[in-house]
């Protein structure tokens, strides 16, 4: 997306066209799934000095503008994309917290719907898909092959 486009993203969501709120929309562009201390280095790069609280302000006005998606997968710190109102989901690796996009399994929002809705008028569905990636696989397979085996002591039969 370019800074034209954010700007006009910025102006449709009712909100002033600052600086700040330019390089986070570019960094998150830039590095999808990044938390937020990778975007404030990256505003920081940009811009020079950028506290990091206004680079949380920046990133929870977005949010709530609905211009970035917070993406949470667990006892990770927050993950921001930009929100692109197309329904997907996330696959997240256990062993390196690889993530990636997925698109829903069925198509419109919320392409999931619980047994019992409790009332809800259900919107959306966040799903994440966990497991290893291919990487760590591959990773995990060449460690094993290559780690010395622990060659069992020869025992001798006991004689009465």
């Amino acid at each position: 997306m370019s800074s034209t486009d954010h700007t006009s993203a910025l102006r449709g969501a009712g909100l002033r066209v600052t600086a700040p709120r330019l390089a986070t929309l570019d960094a998150v562009a830039a590095h999808p799934h990044a938390d937020a201390e990778t975007i404030a280095r990256q505003v920081r790069e940009r811009l020079g000095t950028v506290s990091r609280q206004a680079v949380y302000d920046v990133l929870n006005a977005l949010s709530d503008a609905q211009l970035l998606r917070r993406v949470s997968v667990g006892g990770r710190s927050m993950q921001y994309e930009l929100h692109r109102h197309d329904n997907h989901h996330h696959l997240v690796c256990r062993e390196c917290g690889r993530l990636e996009d997925v698109p829903c399994a069925i198509g419109e929002a919320p392409c999931l719907l619980p047994h019992d809705d409790h009332g809800f008028e259900i919107e959306i569905a966040d799903v994440v898909y966990r497991g290893v990636c291919s990487e760590c696989r591959v990773t995990k397979t060449l460690t094993a092959a290559t780690a010395p085996s622990a060659d069992p002591v020869p025992r001798t039969p006991e004689t009465p």
